[in-house]
């Protein structure tokens, strides 16, 4: 199947982090913390709602810094909003989330799920990001450079 079609696909990113299992847990259920290493290189974020448990919900918004950004935002031209649930969280080990854009392009519809796990390896923690069901309007290219950068800042965030 095709982008055009409405094919969905897995994107997946891994770094390794000096820093403790525990610290990484904690920059992911503090908001501040959080939208502090979250958005990529060129946003910024905002925090709606953060219930990190498992059942609960959270929304945020990334805005992009440049108004002349060459992807427009899913939500509004220079904004991607977001719905998630928290499916699961097992400290220290692993987070899973249930995503939706906040758009009314079909491009970006869709539950996306995105499991974030983590294992401590000699040289600090291997972080992994998997994002399942990505919807085809997220051009992968952009997509696996946005991991990447998420994953850098929170490795920096950690420093």
């Amino acid at each position: 199947m095709s982008e055009a079609t409405g094919a969905k696909r897995t994107d997946t990113a891994s770094r390794t982090i000096r820093a403790a299992p525990h610290a990484i847990f904690d920059a992911f259920v503090n908001p501040d913390a959080l939208i502090a290493w979250l958005p990529p290189k060129g946003m910024t974020g905002h925090v709606h709602v953060f219930e990190p448990h498992e059942g609960g919900s959270y929304r945020l918004a990334l805005s992009y810094d440049a108004a002349d950004h060459s992807t427009p935002g899913k939500s509004s031209e220079h904004t991607d909003t977001v719905s998630g649930r928290f499916l699961e969280i097992v400290p220290d080990r692993r987070i899973v989330q249930a995503v939706d854009f906040e758009s009314d392009d079909a491009a970006f519809a869709g539950t996306m799920i995105i499991t974030w796990s983590w294992a401590e390896v000699p040289s600090g923690t291997e972080v992994t990001i998997v994002c399942e069901n990505v919807p085809y309007g997220i051009s992968k290219k952009d997509h696996d450079e946005g991991l990447k950068s998420t994953l850098e800042n929170l490795a920096n965030y950690l420093k």
